[in-house]
């Protein structure tokens, strides 16, 4: 299901924010002849009045053809007051940045309802999310990439951790706490699924982690972290969680959009300096290290990592924060490019030669078509969490 919601909702996203530029130029008397999902031979189309709509071969974004957008396109006379470039600058701000506002607002709402539908975390004295010992998340490897104890014990998300070496699991420390104390050792689990109890023999892998003291990494004398040896399972738990009032629930979509965006800042810019690495990583000419710590990914992998409908829902409202991130950058073809094209025109009263930037275009448009490949190809080949 997880996965269904990612796919479908990639395709919406970008119908979107297609129809919120198409929808703001029709509202301002721009010209409109193509409005088309995907690129390349056409696989269906139709026309509506002055407009064709249509599906392409390749689902790698979308486009409206708006006449005069084009600085090099020919434009009938007749056609000449209803043109982009025949608008004032306010109108034009409005049709190139309708798609990124298009995306902020998808965003929003998906937090607003994951929030409003699912709930808040309810958090402790320190403001840490209460765990239940409901199993969240499973991890499949470990670091050397061997299967992980639960992934072998066949422990799956939703159920109940109640008992680990005949002691009762009333609170998910209860869990943990066994568990580090037996690196490598073998432990018996009892999980309760749809209602019924099943006993598991587990043997726990050994893992190093940082010892944290009040809350902080405790530290050699050479400033290095100190680290013990735990026992490892490898599952996550589901928080407790609770029904917010409306005023809360847009309070905290709202701070959860402005983190969004400020990790879409930093992780976009981490692409662009790390972009020689993540490439080297991906043909195989340098170490996969600076894929663990920065890579584009795909629809296939954001698929494979779905999970269920509330993390899929964050994980494409997540996605739509990214594109109008990457969309807002003032280069062409950009829509943030075409802004600052209008803005250059509003401050200085003349157009710019539009021929210098036929480069930057073409860097900027090889910059993302090469993202969407090695996303593809690393998803592939070099799946996230194999």
């Amino acid at each position: 299901m997880g996965a269904a919601v990612i796919l479908v909702g990639v395709a919406l996203m970008i119908i979107i924010h297609e129809g919120a530029h198409f929808v703001a130029a029709k509202a301002f008397g721009m010209k409109a002849t193509e409005a088309f999902f995907g690129f390349g031979p056409t696989l269906w189309s139709i026309r509506r009045g002055e407009t064709e709509y249509g599906v392409k071969l390749l689902p790698l974004g979308g486009y409206v053809k708006i006449i005069g957008m084009n600085p090099f396109e020919e434009v009938d006379p007749d056609d000449e007051a209803r043109t982009y470039r025949g608008a004032p600058f306010w109108k034009k701000s409005v049709v190139v940045l309708a798609g990124i506002a298009s995306h902020l607002v998808v965003a929003y709402l998906i937090f607003l309802a994951v929030a409003a539908v699912y709930g808040l975390p309810r958090l402790d004295d320190r403001g840490a999310p209460i765990p239940t010992t409901v199993i969240a998340g499973v991890a499949e490897t470990l670091p050397d990439g061997s299967p992980t104890p639960a992934a072998l014990a066949g422990v799956r998300p939703g159920d109940r951790i109640v008992e680990i070496e005949g002691r009762p699991v009333e609170r998910w420390e209860d869990f943990t706490t066994v568990v580090a104390a037996r690196p490598g050792g073998e432990v018996t689990l009892v999980v309760e699924r749809d209602g019924a109890r099943r006993t598991l023999q587990v043997e726990l892998a050994s893992i190093e982690r940082p010892v944290i003291v009040d809350g902080e990494p405790l530290l050699a004398d050479d400033g290095s972290p100190v680290t013990e040896l735990v026992g490892f399972f490898g599952v996550s738990p589901e928080v407790e969680t609770y029904r917010p009032g409306l005023l809360e629930a847009a309070t905290t979509a709202a701070g959860d959009l402005a983190v969004a965006i400020r990790q879409s800042v930093v992780g976009l810019w981490q692409l662009v300096v790390n972009f020689g690495r993540v490439l080297g990583a991906t043909i195989g000419l340098t170490s996969d290290e600076i894929l663990e710590e920065v890579r584009p990914i795909s629809p296939i992998g954001l698929a494979r990592i779905a999970g269920p409908v509330e993390r899929s829902l964050v994980l494409l409202a997540l996605v739509n924060v990214f594109v109008a991130v990457l969309n807002i950058v003032p280069l062409y073809p950009l829509d943030g490019g075409h802004f600052a094209v209008a803005l250059y025109e509003k401050l200085t009263g003349r157009a710019p030669d539009v021929r210098r930037l036929v480069p930057v275009a073409v860097v900027v448009f090889a910059f993302v078509i090469s993202l969407g490949l090695i996303g593809v190809y690393l998803d592939i080949f070099k799946p996230l969490g194999r």
